[in-house]
């Protein structure tokens, strides 16, 4: 059976997973039954297992499942298709799973066209001398333009320096929703059938086949299994792996270990069956060997040679993590010791390569380090909804001296929105040291306006709600790390202050029907609150303390005009989880629980926060 190894990359919600779907549906491999059972009965966003992936829409973790295929000529081959994420926060996944594929598909929305994460994955694809196969998605859309799509694709790889066998790339268009590809675009639009020929005839065959060669495999992916414990999954480049053979790992960080094979995994549809045996160019999952970690090189005994690892860029924020010490800790949460934080962070380090855990300044406490705010708001919730409670520090950008000189990370900044609109993000961004790279029109009459941007990481922080408030929510924003640059100057920081509540208890209405006039608050009537919670943004500069659960002097005079029933209260605005990380200052902490996201000043009782503030002015003085 003949082999072929695609990875497909694309921009976020052009509409990867989408296609992909269909490419399952339309293998004829499997009945429809078998595909909705996995996709949760919803016929869609198979490759998306978890839960974060289907609510965010996104693809978070790499993955990667075998296709079986009769061409035209009537040669069956066995198509392994990998899945990346879209959004560069995830790039870690990206950069090590290229490694198994020889040939990518490079998703274009026909009517936005290449966007900055477009152009990283691309970058990282064409770093592995990958050539790319252009499809054209949702060309059935009102606003397409796949001709100006397929020219930027052009001017893209030619910026990206990429050679004449790339730039002559194989065009495919296609409607990954309805199911259908096509060669040209006034061609019969019937089924994916001419998007697998592409992948065959355009997408080259393994390179390394030697089947007698001494083994070569290279760990790209982890796996846990409760019974067998860790699982790596990775291509072989060379030779032949079998259950029960003797190999030496080759640790990506140092030495090595002499193991045996118990079992090899080859990828079937979407599950992994026991195999006899997994020859080069394939992908297998290998069970038995511990300990075992991505970008490990599992080698032959007699000639052990390790595969060069696979550079990660480092990581461009951090965060402190820490111990819950709220007054509610403990409520919700059933890890909540440094102990179990720190393991869980430890566990999270074998499969994230990109992430870093270093010790905090108190043994309670962890700098986390991640791509962007994304990457690690997306590892704190899923530790949320796994029983962790913890506290996160308000996430900070990470410097760098060059010759002596402070540089600080650049992101590329794409916004489309309304033309009425553009004034508005002008104005927003501008005082956040961005400069503008270029602005055109888009959609058909030219309403909406696409403006790209160089700005300072710093800049991007707490930038998307304040640009969607701007533009009533119509703006697309996406970013991406562009490289490092000299310090453009101070970035202004959060204009209003915050309302503190200064005692423990149930919010009642009638406190916040009193406090109406100061500002939009965080919290409702019912909830329980604690001396030190953040509860409301001010609607003036400064910290102000408030009392959320004031009730109302019973008496027994009766008044007129029923007035508890005209209470005003402002509906409360609902922060999730990476808006509270965007939102806190320098002294204020996100609480995160199983069932709640609070916010807190980091000292809760005021006499603290007022003797810190007389040392730090009394420290400037001197």
């Amino acid at each position: 059976m003949l082999l072929r190894n695609v990875a497909i990359i694309a921009h976020v919600d052009h509409g990867k997973t989408t296609l992909v779907d269909q490419l399952l549906y339309q293998s004829g491999q499997f009945r429809d039954a078998e595909l909705d059972k996995l996709a949760g009965g919803q016929h869609n966003l198979i490759m998306d297992t978890g839960d974060l992936e289907r609510e965010r829409g996104i693809t978070i973790t790499a993955k990667n499942c075998a296709v079986r295929y009769r061409a035209e000529d009537g040669e069956d081959y066995k198509v392994n298709l990998i899945d990346t994420p879209g959004h560069a926060d995830f790039g870690g996944e990206v950069e090590r799973v290229l490694k198994m594929a020889d040939g990518v598909l490079l998703l274009v929305d026909a009517a936005e066209g290449p966007m900055p994460q477009t152009r990283f994955v691309l970058s990282k694809a064409l770093g592995h001398g990958l050539k790319p196969v252009v499809v054209v998605n949702k060309v059935d859309k009102p606003d397409a333009r796949p001709d100006w799509v397929v020219d930027q694709v052009f001017d893209l790889l030619g910026a990206l320096d990429a050679d004449d066998d790339a730039l002559d790339f194989p065009i495919v268009y296609a409607s990954g929703k309805d199911g259908w590809a096509a060669l040209e675009l006034d061609a019969p639009r019937e089924n994916l059938k001419p998007l697998f020929e592409a992948i065959l005839q355009q997408v080259p065959p393994p390179k390394h086949t030697d089947t007698a060669a001494p083994l070569q495999l290279q760990v790209t992916t982890l796996d846990f299994n409760d019974y067998v414990g860790r699982i790596g999954i990775g291509r072989v480049h060379r030779g032949t792996i079998t259950p029960g053979m003797p190999v030496t790992l080759l640790h990506r960080k140092d030495g090595e270990s002499k193991q045996r094979v118990l079992k090899v995994l080859a990828f079937d549809g979407l599950t992994r069956t026991e195999a006899d045996r997994c020859e080069a160019g394939d992908l297998c999952a290998v069970v038995g060997l511990d300990p075992v970690d991505i970008g490990d090189t599992i080698a032959a005994p007699e000639q052990p040679e390790a595969l060069p690892t696979v550079p990660i860029d480092e990581p461009t924020v951090t965060m402190t993590f820490r111990v819950n010490d709220s007054p509610f800790a403990g409520r919700e949460g059933t890890y909540v010791t440094s102990r179990q934080v720190g393991d869980r962070l430890q566990k999270e380090l074998q499969s994230n390569v990109a992430l870093r855990v270093e010790p905090g300044d108190s043994p309670e406490q962890f700098e986390v380090s991640g791509r962007g705010l994304m990457h690690l708001g997306v590892l704190v919730e899923t530790m949320r909804r796994e029983g962790y409670e913890l506290q996160i520090g308000m996430p900070r950008v990470i410097f760098r001296n060059v010759d002596g000189k402070v540089h600080e990370p650049i992101e590329e900044l794409v916004v489309e929105c309304p033309t009425e609109c553009q004034s508005d993000v002008l104005a927003l961004v501008s005082n956040r040291r961005a400069e503008l790279s270029s602005m055109d029109e888009r959609g058909s009459g030219g309403d909406y306006v696409h403006l790209v941007f160089t700005i300072p990481a710093r800049g991007l922080i707490g930038l998307r709600q304040r640009m969607l408030t701007a533009t009533q929510g119509r703006a697309i924003v996406h970013h991406s790390f562009a490289r490092y640059e000299p310090m453009r100057g101070d970035i202004p920081k959060r204009t209003a202050g915050v309302i503190i509540s200064s005692d423990r208890g149930q919010v009642t209405p009638y406190a916040l029907h009193g406090l109406y006039d100061r500002g939009v608050f965080f919290v409702e009537p019912g909830q329980q609150v604690y001396e030190g919670q953040v509860i409301g943004e001010h609607c003036k500069d400064n910290d102000i303390i408030a009392n959320p659960i004031k009730a109302k002097h019973v008496s027994a005079v009766r008044t007129r005009g029923g007035k508890d029933d005209n209470m005003q209260i402002r509906p409360a605005r609902k922060m999730s989880l990476e808006q509270c990380l965007e939102y806190i200052g320098a002294d204020e902490l996100v609480e995160v629980t199983p069932e709640s996201v609070r916010m807190r000043k980091r000292l809760l009782k005021e006499a603290d926060r007022r003797r810190e503030s007389r040392q730090a002015k009394a420290k400037a003085a001197v």
